[in-house]
């Protein structure tokens, strides 16, 4: 069978037939490959380069393959955090004819980590909270989409920094299954995988060595059950409020916007008598910050992020003399928007030189560039300028930052 590239971007079959597929994986040159921390997979996997990519390449069976494939390429649709899929292999075979499994390609998510690399210099409990967050909003977030992981746990998410907190990204969907609407029944398999997986990584963390003594994995394990219960609740409940009282609905619908999520429809219900008046919303997948910004300013970022960068362009749009909001002759939002991008997101981004920003993204670099702001400006009484923070944090803090990243390859 001769070899055959499946993918998403007509421009990718090119780039990937540069690569050794005629060699097992496992035995794949140095020349191809680029040294990022990988997590544990019941897979081959390795990392390379096809041209200005970095890609992830696994091996498995053709059909699991093509199956995960089209799921990965089924959540990048529904826009749920996941790695992207970029092409199948197939029709692979060595210099002696024989066949060679296929190979799933993936890109790499930049500036991401997988647990087990996060854990090589002990993590505070504080951190582990953040994850396990990130982790629960994920599982709530394909759970809204109607996806049933079947295997979740740290092993198959990559973590990303978004303002202070972590994004989770899920790996692998090789055990998923895509349905209309998730039962309760579903929903509590998922959940009760991956309490029993996170308590088994962690107490083999423990067993290392390499996990905080004051962690007890089969709490933390137990903790991912009632974070998600927790968000579920405020995400799906239904309440009901005396009549005339709509803006305690408006008021709901901020707290869910707070979270991150977004009301798509909403049921709402008068009681027969008139007292009282039911509200069910339907709540859609994350990102509400993501998409403002994005639309605002064309900024494509995480969840944290934005909601920072959000704050930091209406006070800055506050400050403008043509800024008058409800006014049909001052500047709109968006004028304002790309305005602040131009004069002071990309001129404070590029402020810090590239080869010092580690695995950073500018809006993470940006994020970190305000928190130094706020913490010398209340030293000192008074706002110090952003110029001024930029100076002390390339100064006084990047080279620690540094030492806690792992540069990416891309």
């Amino acid at each position: 069978m001769a070899l055959q590239i499946s993918a998403t971007n007509p421009e990718h079959p090119a780039l990937l037939l540069e690569l050794p597929w005629q060699l097992p994986l496992e035995r794949w040159p140095e020349e191809y490959l680029v040294p990022l921390p990988r997590g544990i997979s019941r897979h081959v996997v390795r990392y390379a380069r096809a041209g200005d990519e970095v890609i992830a390449v696994k091996e498995l069976a053709e059909r699991p393959a093509l199956r995960e494939y089209q799921l990965l390429r089924d959540l990048d649709r529904l826009a749920i955090p996941a790695v992207d899929a970029l092409a199948v292999v197939t029709g692979r075979s060595d210099a002696a004819g024989e066949a060679l499994e296929p190979v799933l390609v993936t890109r790499h998510l930049g500036g991401s980590q997988p647990y087990r690399s996060m854990f090589e210099t002990t993590l505070r409990p504080a951190t582990m909270h953040r994850l396990m967050d990130a982790l629960a909003v994920l599982l709530v977030r394909l759970h809204l989409a109607g996806f049933a992981w079947g295997d979740c746990s740290l092993s198959n998410t990559l973590f990303r920094r978004d303002a202070g907190a972590y994004a989770a990204y899920l790996v692998d969907a090789e055990t998923g299954e895509l349905h209309p609407r998730l039962s309760d029944g579903q929903r509590d398999y998922d959940l009760d995988l991956a309490r029993v997986n996170i308590s088994g990584e962690l107490l083999d963390l423990e067993a290392s060595g390499a996990l905080h003594p004051s962690v007890d994995p089969v709490d933390f394990g137990a903790e991912i059950c009632a974070r998600y219960r927790s968000l579920w609740q405020e995400l799906t409940r239904t309440s009901v409020y005396p009549a005339g009282k709509y803006h305690y609905i408006e008021r709901r619908i901020r707290r869910l916007n707070d979270l991150g999520f977004d009301v798509a429809e909403m049921q709402i219900e008068h009681a027969s008598n008139g007292d009282t008046v039911t509200f069910v919303p339907k709540v859609v997948d994350a990102g509400h910050h993501q998409r403002q910004l994005l639309r605002l300013t064309g900024l494509d970022t995480e969840e944290n992020q934005a909601r920072r960068l959000l704050n930091d362009l209406e006070s800055w749009m506050a400050t403008q003399d043509d800024y008058a909001p409800g006014d049909p002759l001052g500047a709109r939002p968006e004028v304002l928007a790309h305005r602040w991008v131009r004069e002071v997101f990309r001129p404070t981004v590029r402020a810090v030189p590239v080869e010092l920003r580690g695995a950073m993204d500018p809006a993470e670099i940006y994020h970190e560039l305000l928190e130094h702001r706020w913490y010398l400006s209340e030293r000192a009484q008074h706002d110090i300028g952003l110029d001024t923070a930029v100076e002390d944090y390339i100064v006084n803090i990047l080279p620690k930052v540094r030492e806690t990243l792992q540069p990416t390859a891309d």
